[in-house]
């Protein structure tokens, strides 16, 4: 129908006169009440960002020779943040000469994955990074 009996029907029901596909020929529109849409559509994306929640890089800090106490309960710490879906970095920094000892500090982070691989898995593996620090990545099942 012509643009102007679509505008008389639209007055008639007391709608909006709105354009759904402009590009299309000829152009498509749809009688509707446009405020109501907006704010419908409003909603959705609200409750669509409130439903959906961003997953977080947490870190916890170790050092090669931390206690076995401590150690325990950074692993507790990071469990609980697996359970909360947030994705954990875990990383041991290393001062002056302890860097000598880089291999003790993967198998403690090995040690540490193996702990916690009931609630997480590896995304990344320990990789030695910036020269005195090394870091792996664990994200939640």
């Amino acid at each position: 129908m012509t643009s102007q009996e679509a505008l008389n029907i639209a007055k008639k029901e007391e709608l909006d006169l709105v354009e759904v596909a402009p590009n299309s020929e000829p152009p498509v529109c749809r009688v509707m009440d446009y405020g109501k849409f907006k704010y419908q559509t409003s909603k959705k994306v609200q409750e669509a960002r409130k439903k959906s929640r961003s997953s977080q890089l947490k870190e916890i800090k170790l050092r090669p020779n931390t206690e076995a106490h401590d150690l325990s309960f950074k692993i507790k710490n990071l469990v609980r943040f697996l359970e909360k879906k947030d994705r954990v970095k875990v990383s041991i920094f290393f001062r002056g000469r302890e860097i000598a000892y880089a291999a003790a500090g993967i198998e403690l982070l090995n040690r540490v994955a193996e702990e916690v691989k009931d609630k997480g898995t590896l995304e990344q593996p320990p990789t030695r990074e910036a020269g005195n620090r090394i870091t792996m990545v664990i994200i939640p099942k």
